[in-house]
C-alpha cells in the first residue's frame, strides 16, 4: 500500500508487502452437518449441530513454476492491490475503522486487507464472500459464481481489467466483512528475498457455494482435516511454509467451527528467526518450533 512496498530498505532487507490469506472452513465431509444448512443464519456464523462437527480447511498446492513457495500447500490469498483500499467498496459487517483496531493498522490498510482477503479467495477458488444487501442475515445465501459471466469477472480481476469494487457495485452486491475473522499475522524473515506481511483470516464456506479448481497458480485444491497436516508435512507429503503448518495446528486445537468462532485471537506481528541448527538452516517460530528453510524456486 506504499510506494516502498517490496523494495530494499537502507539496511538491505526487502520491505514486506502487505498480503491477506483466508482459511476457508466447512464441516467435514461425511458428517451429517456437511449437507446441513438449516442451522446456519449466515455463511460466516454456523450455529447448532453444524458448528459442533469436525471441520476441514481448504488447501491449494502451488504450481512448481511459482517464484514464491513453489509446490507448497497454501491457503487462498495474495498481496494487497492498491485498488483494494477503495472507499466506495460496498460493505456490511464491522466497519473499516473497527477492523483497523483488530488488525493493528490504519483504516485504509484495514479496508484493503479485508477486500484483498475476499477478492483473492474469489480469484483463486470462485468462492465469493458477498451477497445482496437486502439478504443480510438470511439463511442459505447462494451465489452461483460458476457461470460464464462470473468467470469473465474473475479473470478480469486477475488481469486488473476492473477492480473488486467495480464488480460488486455493478452486480449490486456487498462484501460481507462479518463473515471473516482475524486469526494471525506473519512477516517473512528479513534475510529472505521475497517478503510478505500477511494477515490470516478464517471464513466459513457460504451455503450453496463450492470452491473450483480454476487453475493458474495452483494445480490441486483439496479439503483437508487440519489435525493431519502436521504429520503429512513431517512425512514430506505436504510441503508448506511454517505459518501454514502452525495455523493448521491451531485450527486442529479448536476442532470445530464453533471452536474457531469462539477463539480469542490477539493479532500481533510474528516474524520468525532463521538460525543454523545441527548444521541445517531452520526457521524458528516464537513458540520454539523449527522448520526447514523453504528453498526458493530455481526458475522464478
Amino acid at each position: 500500500m506504499t510506494e516502498n512496498d517490496g523494495v530494499a530498505r537502507e539496511d538491505g532487507a526487502a520491505r514486506p508487502r502487505p498480503a491477506a490469506t483466508v482459511m476457508l472452513l466447512r464441516p467435514a465431509a461425511g458428517t451429517t452437518a456437511a449437507a446441513d444448512t438449516a442451522g446456519t443464519t449466515a455463511a460466516g456464523a454456523a450455529t447448532g449441530a453444524r458448528a459442533e462437527r469436525p471441520m476441514e480447511v481448504l488447501l491449494m498446492r502451488r504450481v512448481p513454476s511459482m517464484g514464491f513457495a513453489p509446490g507448497a500447500f497454501v491457503f487462498p490469498g495474495g498481496r494487497v492491490d492498491e485498488r483494494d483500499a477503495d472507499g466506495d467498496l460496498p460493505w456490511t459487517g464491522p466497519k473499516p475503522e473497527e477492523w483497523a483496531g483488530v488488525l493493528g493498522t490504519d483504516v485504509p490498510m484495514a479496508r484493503a486487507l479485508v477486500c484483498a482477503a475476499v477478492r483473492e479467495t474469489f480469484e483463486e477458488t470462485g468462492v465469493l464472500l458477498a451477497s445482496e444487501p437486502e439478504r443480510a442475515g438470511e439463511e442459505a445465501i447462494t451465489l452461483d459464481t460458476a457461470t460464464d459471466d462470473w468467470e469473465r469477472d474473475r479473470l478480469g480481476l486477475i488481469d486488473h481489467t476492473h477492480s473488486f469494487t467495480e464488480v460488486l457495485n455493478r452486480r449490486g452486491l456487498v462484501l460481507r466483512s462479518e463473515w471473516l475473522r482475524a486469526w494471525s499475522r506473519w512477516i517473512t524473515p528479513e534475510n529472505q528475498p521475497r517478503r510478505f506481511d500477511t494477515w490470516f483470516f478464517t471464513a466459513e464456506l457460504p451455503p450453496g457455494q463450492a470452491p473450483r479448481d480454476v487453475g493458474g497458480e495452483a494445480d490441486l485444491t483439496q479439503w483437508t482435516d487440519p489435525s493431519v497436516v502436521a504429520a503429512e508435512w513431517e512425512a514430506g507429503r505436504m510441503p508448506m511454509l511454517p505459518p501454514t503448518v502452525i495455523a493448521c495446528a491451531e485450527l486442529a486445537e479448536r476442532r470445530t467451527l464453533r471452536g474457531v468462532r469462539e477463539a480469542l485471537r490477539d493479532i500481533v506481528p510474528i516474524e520468525p528467526d532463521v538460525r543454523e541448527i545441527d548444521g541445517q538452516i531452520r526457521v524458528v517460530a516464537p513458540d520454539g518450533s523449527d522448520f526447514p528453510l523453504p528453498r526458493p524456486n530455481a526458475n522464478p
